[in-house]
Protein backbone atom coordinates (compact mmCIF):
# COMPACT_ATOMS: atom_id res chain seq x y z
CA UNK A 1 0.00 0.00 0.00
CA UNK A 2 2.59 2.96 0.97
CA UNK A 3 5.96 2.91 -0.57
CA UNK A 4 7.18 4.89 2.49
CA UNK A 5 7.18 5.25 6.46
CA UNK A 6 5.66 8.55 6.01
CA UNK A 7 2.93 8.00 3.82
CA UNK A 8 1.84 5.03 6.22
CA UNK A 9 2.62 7.34 9.17
CA UNK A 10 -0.01 9.83 7.82
CA UNK A 11 -2.44 6.88 6.76
CA UNK A 12 -2.92 5.83 10.56
CA UNK A 13 -1.99 8.98 12.26
CA UNK A 14 -5.18 10.67 10.74
CA UNK A 15 -7.36 7.55 11.67
CA UNK A 16 -5.98 6.98 15.11
CA UNK A 17 -8.20 9.17 17.41
CA UNK A 18 -11.06 7.00 16.14
CA UNK A 19 -9.85 3.90 14.91
CA UNK A 20 -11.44 1.51 18.20
CA UNK A 21 -14.51 3.00 17.48
CA UNK A 22 -14.55 2.14 13.89
CA UNK A 23 -14.29 -1.46 14.84
CA UNK A 24 -15.78 -2.24 18.12
CA UNK A 25 -16.37 -5.79 17.59
CA UNK A 26 -13.12 -7.02 16.98
CA UNK A 27 -12.04 -7.72 20.26
CA UNK A 28 -13.53 -11.55 20.08
CA UNK A 29 -11.51 -12.54 16.66
CA UNK A 30 -8.42 -10.82 18.18
CA UNK A 31 -8.54 -13.17 21.02
CA UNK A 32 -9.34 -15.84 19.07
CA UNK A 33 -6.37 -15.61 16.45
CA UNK A 34 -4.35 -14.90 19.75
CA UNK A 35 -5.31 -18.42 21.17
CA UNK A 36 -4.30 -20.17 17.78
CA UNK A 37 -0.57 -18.92 18.63
CA UNK A 38 -0.74 -21.54 21.41
CA UNK A 39 1.80 -18.85 23.27
CA UNK A 40 2.74 -20.77 26.76
CA UNK A 41 2.64 -18.82 30.25
CA UNK A 42 6.49 -17.33 30.52
CA UNK A 43 6.75 -16.98 26.33
CA UNK A 44 8.33 -13.49 24.66
CA UNK A 45 5.66 -12.38 22.47
CA UNK A 46 6.06 -9.47 20.02
CA UNK A 47 2.99 -7.59 18.73
CA UNK A 48 4.10 -6.04 15.13
CA UNK A 49 2.21 -2.86 13.38
CA UNK A 50 0.20 -3.29 17.24
CA UNK A 51 -1.83 0.47 16.29
CA UNK A 52 -4.06 0.60 19.28
CA UNK A 53 -2.88 -2.25 20.92
CA UNK A 54 -6.03 -4.17 20.58
CA UNK A 55 -4.18 -7.58 21.08
CA UNK A 56 -2.18 -6.83 23.59
CA UNK A 57 -4.30 -7.99 26.42
CA UNK A 58 -4.87 -11.40 25.07
CA UNK A 59 -1.35 -11.98 24.52
CA UNK A 60 -0.53 -10.51 28.18
CA UNK A 61 -3.44 -12.99 29.37
CA UNK A 62 -1.84 -15.89 27.53
CA UNK A 63 2.00 -15.54 28.72
CA UNK A 64 1.08 -14.56 32.37
CA UNK A 65 2.45 -12.00 34.45
CA UNK A 66 6.06 -13.62 33.55
CA UNK A 67 5.80 -13.40 29.90
CA UNK A 68 7.11 -10.42 27.96
CA UNK A 69 4.50 -8.60 26.05
CA UNK A 70 6.06 -5.90 23.37
CA UNK A 71 3.87 -3.84 20.65
CA UNK A 72 5.86 -2.13 17.92
CA UNK A 73 4.40 0.83 15.50
CA UNK A 74 5.37 3.18 13.44
CA UNK A 75 3.04 5.45 14.29
CA UNK A 76 3.16 7.70 17.14
CA UNK A 77 -0.48 8.38 17.32
CA UNK A 78 -1.53 4.53 17.37
CA UNK A 79 0.29 3.76 20.26
CA UNK A 80 -0.80 7.05 22.32
CA UNK A 81 -4.31 5.31 21.33
CA UNK A 82 -2.84 2.63 22.94
CA UNK A 83 -1.86 4.26 25.69
CA UNK A 84 -5.20 6.14 26.22
CA UNK A 85 -6.89 2.92 26.27
CA UNK A 86 -5.05 1.28 28.82
CA UNK A 87 -3.27 -1.47 26.67
CA UNK A 88 -0.31 -0.31 27.68
CA UNK A 89 -0.91 -2.31 30.89
CA UNK A 90 -1.14 -5.34 29.02
CA UNK A 91 2.15 -4.85 27.11
CA UNK A 92 4.64 -2.37 26.37
CA UNK A 93 4.59 0.06 23.53
CA UNK A 94 7.40 0.99 21.40
CA UNK A 95 7.80 3.23 18.39
CA UNK A 96 9.82 1.10 15.90
CA UNK A 97 9.70 0.56 12.41
CA UNK A 98 9.31 -3.45 11.56
CA UNK A 99 11.49 -3.88 9.26
CA UNK A 100 14.66 -2.53 12.23
CA UNK A 101 13.54 -3.91 15.20
CA UNK A 102 15.49 -2.77 18.43
CA UNK A 103 15.25 -6.99 19.41
CA UNK A 104 17.96 -9.35 20.04
CA UNK A 105 18.34 -12.36 17.65
CA UNK A 106 16.21 -14.89 18.35
CA UNK A 107 14.69 -13.49 21.30
CA UNK A 108 10.78 -14.10 21.06
CA UNK A 109 8.95 -17.41 20.64
CA UNK A 110 6.15 -15.81 18.64
CA UNK A 111 5.50 -12.85 16.66
CA UNK A 112 1.70 -11.53 16.06
CA UNK A 113 0.57 -9.38 13.28
CA UNK A 114 -2.84 -7.91 12.40
CA UNK A 115 -3.22 -6.34 9.13
CA UNK A 116 0.68 -5.45 8.82
CA UNK A 117 1.79 -7.17 5.95
CA UNK A 118 -0.43 -4.77 3.61
CA UNK A 119 1.25 -1.75 4.40
CA UNK A 120 5.03 -2.62 4.88
CA UNK A 121 6.77 -1.31 1.53
CA UNK A 122 8.93 -4.18 1.17
CA UNK A 123 6.91 -7.31 2.87
CA UNK A 124 9.95 -9.91 2.13
CA UNK A 125 12.51 -7.77 4.66
CA UNK A 126 9.88 -7.20 6.98
CA UNK A 127 9.07 -11.22 7.82
CA UNK A 128 12.64 -11.78 7.07
CA UNK A 129 13.23 -9.14 10.19
CA UNK A 130 10.49 -11.15 12.16
CA UNK A 131 11.86 -14.47 11.48
CA UNK A 132 15.34 -13.14 12.82
CA UNK A 133 14.25 -11.95 16.46
CA UNK A 134 11.77 -14.59 16.64
CA UNK A 135 13.83 -18.15 17.78
CA UNK A 136 13.92 -21.72 15.59
CA UNK A 137 10.45 -23.01 15.44
CA UNK A 138 8.72 -19.95 16.90
CA UNK A 139 5.54 -18.90 15.92
CA UNK A 140 3.83 -16.07 13.10
CA UNK A 141 0.38 -15.14 12.79
CA UNK A 142 -0.79 -12.41 9.94
CA UNK A 143 -4.42 -11.69 11.09
CA UNK A 144 -7.02 -9.82 9.95
CA UNK A 145 -10.65 -9.49 11.91
CA UNK A 146 -12.29 -9.98 8.78
CA UNK A 147 -11.36 -12.02 4.99
CA UNK A 148 -9.93 -10.86 1.97
CA UNK A 149 -13.07 -10.66 -0.29
CA UNK A 150 -14.92 -8.92 2.90
CA UNK A 151 -11.79 -6.27 3.33
CA UNK A 152 -11.65 -5.38 -0.41
CA UNK A 153 -15.78 -4.87 -0.30
CA UNK A 154 -15.32 -2.74 2.36
CA UNK A 155 -12.62 -0.83 0.77
CA UNK A 156 -14.30 -0.40 -2.48
CA UNK A 157 -11.73 -2.49 -4.50
CA UNK A 158 -11.97 -5.41 -6.34
CA UNK A 159 -10.11 -8.57 -4.87
CA UNK A 160 -7.18 -9.16 -7.89
CA UNK A 161 -4.58 -12.08 -8.16
CA UNK A 162 -1.61 -10.48 -6.79
CA UNK A 163 -2.80 -10.06 -3.33
CA UNK A 164 0.18 -10.42 -1.19
CA UNK A 165 -2.32 -12.55 1.14
CA UNK A 166 -3.56 -14.74 -1.68
CA UNK A 167 -2.31 -18.20 -0.24
CA UNK A 168 -0.05 -18.93 -3.63
CA UNK A 169 1.45 -15.60 -2.99
CA UNK A 170 1.69 -15.82 0.45
CA UNK A 171 3.26 -19.40 0.81
CA UNK A 172 6.19 -18.27 -0.95
CA UNK A 173 6.82 -14.90 0.50
CA UNK A 174 6.93 -16.65 3.86
CA UNK A 175 9.34 -19.41 2.79
CA UNK A 176 11.62 -16.87 1.26
CA UNK A 177 11.74 -14.62 4.21
CA UNK A 178 12.64 -17.61 6.60
CA UNK A 179 9.36 -19.32 7.89
CA UNK A 180 7.06 -22.08 6.84
CA UNK A 181 3.43 -21.57 6.17
CA UNK A 182 1.69 -24.41 8.50
CA UNK A 183 -2.02 -23.11 8.18
CA UNK A 184 -4.07 -20.55 6.24
CA UNK A 185 -7.99 -19.52 6.67
CA UNK A 186 -9.48 -16.47 4.60
CA UNK A 187 -13.12 -16.49 5.08
CA UNK A 188 -15.67 -13.55 5.99
CA UNK A 189 -15.02 -13.40 9.45
CA UNK A 190 -10.80 -13.75 9.45
CA UNK A 191 -7.98 -14.11 8.04
CA UNK A 192 -5.44 -15.85 9.32
CA UNK A 193 -1.98 -17.33 8.06
CA UNK A 194 -0.07 -19.06 10.39
CA UNK A 195 3.88 -19.57 10.28
CA UNK A 196 6.84 -21.68 11.88
CA UNK A 197 10.67 -20.45 11.97
CA UNK A 198 12.65 -22.13 10.22
CA UNK A 199 15.98 -23.48 11.64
Amino acid sequence: MADDHTSVQEFFSARAADWDSRFPDDGPAYAAAVAELGLRPGDAVLDAGCGTGRALPPLRSAVGPRGAVIGVDLTPAMLRQAVRAGRSDSGLPVLADVAHLPLRTGSLDAVFAAGLIAHLPHPADGLRELARVVRPNGTLALFHPVGRAALAARQGRRLTGDDLRAEANLAPLLAGSGWRMTSYADEDDRFLALAVRQG
